[in-house]
């Protein structure tokens, strides 16, 4: 998982210029997100290949692999006859959508830089499939949750919060980043909001002396075996170390509500947790 979030982080593909395409599309999806916006928009049944790790809905995983974003079987992605390969704007290699192109496919590239973009994909996904009533409920349903939830932690305490993503060597995210937005939401402060790198390295001493109030760690395994030696840390000190639900947060997509809603509960714990006499 940490290798693939990391994946997710560090890439950036430009969006090309997207040529016009008819209705009742064969499209091919080509990130695990994609196809659950994709399916949220209502265009499952135009859906005929998808790529690796697509395992949510439940349904995705019964549809023919194309590859990951690394590396993808061209030959089968052309004898499926798709007529459309939507690609991650933020996470797909450039050379991909570059290659389909090649192969007289039409490529659609969707953006996830921060929350608002996650509905008006499902809208973008909902017109390129016709299906823009089913998309339009979907999008409106995650602007009411995450809507919810910023007015739900509106003037809570601020709390300091070391992201973690990894710990060989240590990886964090910048303010730019998603996971960084969701944060805030919750009412958090990321210690390193002000780095302009989406995902950057960053030094223990460096950490240690922005002294975050919470640790939330998207890394595998328990995070408390890192940092329970640091016992003047006040997120260490307080127990306030937490599992982020990775999965949910590296994936741009409706289920970006449920996961901003778990981060937001682990917020809400150290708040009590730092209240506690």
């Amino acid at each position: 998982m940490r290798l693939a979030l990391i994946g997710c982080l560090l890439l950036f593909a430009a969006c090309g210029e997207q040529a016009a395409l008819p209705s009742g599309q064969r499209i091919v999806s080509v990130a695990p997100n994609l196809t659950e916006l994709l399916y949220a928009a209502g265009a499952a049944e135009q859906l005929v290949a998808v790529s690796e790790y697509s395992d949510y809905p439940e349904a995705a995983r019964a549809l023919p692999r194309i590859g990951d974003a690394f590396r993808l079987d061209y030959e089968r992605i052309v004898a499926l006859t798709p007529t459309v390969a939507v690609v991650w704007a933020t996470g797909t290699p450039p050379e991909v959508p570059a290659r389909l192109q090649s192969l007289g496919i039409p490529v659609v590239s969707i953006p996830t830089r921060n929350l608002e973009d996650v509905a008006v994909a499902l809208e973008t996904l909902g017109a390129l499939a016709d299906t823009g009533a089913v998309a339009a409920r979907a999008a409106a349903e995650y602007r009411a949750g995450i809507a919810a939830l910023r007015e739900r932690h509106r003037g809570r305490a601020r709390l300091g919060v070391f992201i973690q993503i990894d710990d060989a060597p240590l990886f964090t995210v910048g303010g730019s980043h998603l996971i960084s937005e969701i944060v805030e939401l919750c009412g958090g402060r990321n210690v390193f909001a002000e780095s302009r790198s989406t995902a950057l390295p960053v030094d223990l001493e460096a950490v240690l002396a922005r002294a975050p109030q919470v640790i939330l760690s998207t890394d595998d395994g328990d995070p408390r075996a890192y940092w329970e030696r640091f016992t003047g840390l006040a997120a260490v000190a307080s127990g306030s170390v937490y599992r982020a639900p990775a999965d949910l947060l590296a994936r741009p997509s409706p289920r970006l509500v449920a996961g901003a809603a778990e981060v937001c509960a682990q917020l809400d714990d150290a708040r009590s947790r730092a209240a506690a006499p």
